[in-house]
């Protein structure tokens, strides 16, 4: 697979405002004045490094590198939690659900919101002090599931977004001024970006979307001062590379999906990003492309320095169910059987949960955690013993899970003190899968067949905790339907997440609720919590505002 710096069409948009043209230069030194009197954003890499010793802060998409949306302020507790009340409630533009996990540093919260608008608040108010609106986004760009996004990266001085339209875009934290646009890729083939990038060292880490319209995918690295490709990472390698012969003789690597659409995790240590994989394209009929389809389904570990491939572990060979493994890759420390091991725990949306040895990709532990009627179970090296007769047909074919998985995108959490790591799944929901004939053009849907839902047939919702080095489940906290929130968990033994239009904290050792929230609106973003003047504030998602709770 290729990792050398490539340089693809790249351009610079400049920031549009609606003002007078008279008035723009003077508009723009006034705006740049007041921000800069307010702002002086500055967050380095050794702080984002070091995020413990600074909790009241929320710094990356996972909360740290390792993902595990763990905080350790201890104001709110599972004794006071019930006494949690509304500090301020922040609406979009935009009346849809969003789905965006919000950036915290030093007292301005960072989000994202649809289409392409970046937004700073004061962190304790909830006051708006600056917001870049993008150009609108083209009409032409292939939707599948979608214009999410789900977050910004920041770094330095300078917040990172991913566009639908797969741009990176870098803007002034301190102005909301931008001062770069790059093409990642052109659009055209297929491809969009939803996910948070991922600030790393020097560079920014991104992924694409796209898997439904045949794009090869990948993982990008870009000099953060510069918007420069540092390098490419194929989750497909090319003809000559290994693994390239898990697509059969023919071409059909080239449209073989594998993308990249929710953001990875990183260990400093090792100096390894970990990233999930999407389906093999099309997803629901394999004819054309015989074998395992590598790297697709898989989580890949890759150089942080090089973008170069240190090892692979596929979740589900030849994947016909369109089963993404773009599940965020949650990274921790046990013991197994004696010996201290560093670990990934994966809870994957074909039903079975993953601990994996994270410094050489071996599997350690696992199983089923859900209904799901496809393999037997998993070998001693953790791959699925699949049954036979669960590919789909013409004429359709019943599997569980359905195509949405037992888990999905939704972050997981894990809490060190107990060993569990949480995550939101359902259960009890299969599909009847078909297939069909299709042949592939450049920019359009390639997906050859689909689920049907299964008449009468209702899904159980839970958040579920697992023991993160087995997978053994502890506790299952029931819901009346799946929820697609993120979890958080706190080091004083809460869980928060959210469902059926609530968001709520329950007891971290044994599941019990102690407080909720029905605040009117779908959740399917990620919740923080940080500090505002030396107080505990936890901040949500919910429909398409942002609401803050402190004691």
């Amino acid at each position: 697979m290729s990792s050398t710096p490539i340089s693809p069409r790249a351009g610079f948009r400049p920031l549009r405002l609606f003002v007078q043209p008279a008035l723009a230069g003077l508009f723009l030194l006034a705006s740049a004045t007041v921000a800069l009197a307010q702002l002086k954003t500055n967050l380095t890499y050794e702080r984002i490094l070091n995020s413990a010793n600074e909790p009241g802060n929320w710094m990356t998409y996972g909360g740290n590198y390792g993902a595990q949306r763990y905080s350790l302020l201890t104001e709110i507790t599972p004794a006071n939690v019930s006494k949690l009340k509304v500090q301020w409630i922040y609406q979009q533009a935009e009346t849809v659900r969003w789905e965006v996990t919000p950036i915290v540093v030093d007292g301005v919260m960072y989000i994202s919101e649809r289409p392409t608008i970046v937004t700073a608040l004061d962190a304790k108010t909830g006051r708006k002090i600056w917001t870049y609106n993008r150009p609108a986004m083209p009409a032409d760009v292939p939707i599948c599931c979608g214009t999410n996004n789900r977050g910004i990266a920041v770094l330095g001085d300078n917040v990172y977004l991913n566009t639908f339209d797969a741009h990176l875009v870098c803007i002034d934290a301190n102005t909301g001024l931008e001062r770069w646009d790059k093409v990642v890729i052109d659009y055209h083939l297929g491809y969009s970006m939803t996910g948070a990038p991922l600030a790393v060292k020097d560079k920014i880490i991104v992924g694409v979307a796209g898997g439904e319209f045949g794009i090869r995918g990948f993982v990008d690295a870009y000099d953060a001062k510069t918007g420069e490709l540092a390098w490419r990472f194929y989750t497909i390698p090319g003809k000559g590379e290994p693994g390239n012969e898990t697509w059969g003789p023919g071409d059909s690597w080239k449209s073989g999906g594998a993308s990249t659409w929710v953001t990875g995790t990183f260990d400093p240590a090792a100096n390894t990003i970990y990233w999930g994989t999407g389906n093999p394209g099309p997803d629901y009929n394999g004819d054309d492309r015989p074998g395992d389809n590598l790297y697709a389904c898989a989580v890949v570990a890759i150089d942080a320095d090089t973008g170069k491939l240190k090892w692979h572990f596929q979740f589900t060979p030849h994947d016909v169910h369109d089963w993404d493994s773009c599940q965020v890759p949650v990274l921790f420390d046990a013991t197994v059987n004696g010996r201290p091991r560093k670990m990934i725990s994966f809870t994957n949306r074909n039903g079975f949960y993953y601990a994996i040895d994270r410094t050489n990709g071996q599997f350690v532990a696992g199983g089923s955690y859900a209904k799901q009627t496809w393999a037997k179970g998993l070998d001693d090296n953790g791959r699925p013993i699949v049954l036979p007769g669960t590919e789909p047909t013409p004429e359709g074919v019943v599997v569980y899970p359905g195509l949405g998985g037992n888990s999905n995108w939704a972050a997981p959490a894990f809490n060190p003190l107990t060993g569990l790591v949480y995550v939101n799944t359902r259960t009890e929901s299969g599909q009847t899968y078909v297939k069909t004939p299709w042949k592939y053009e450049v920019g359009q849907h390639f997906e050859n067949g689909g689920g049907r839902n299964i008449l009468g047939e209702e899904g159980v919702g839970m958040l579920k905790a697992m023991d993160a080095a087995t997978g053994k489940t502890v506790w299952d906290f029931v819901l009346k339907n799946y929820s697609g929130a993120n979890v958080m968990t706190t080091v004083t033994g809460l869980v928060f997440s959210g469902a059926e239009r609530d968001f709520y904290a329950v007891d971290a050792k044994n599941g019990k609720p102690l407080w909720s929230f029905q605040g009117g609106g779908a959740i399917g973003g990620g919740s923080v919590t940080y500090l505002a003047d030396g107080r505990q504030i936890v901040a949500v998602p919910m429909g398409a505002a942002i609401i803050a709770f402190g004691l």
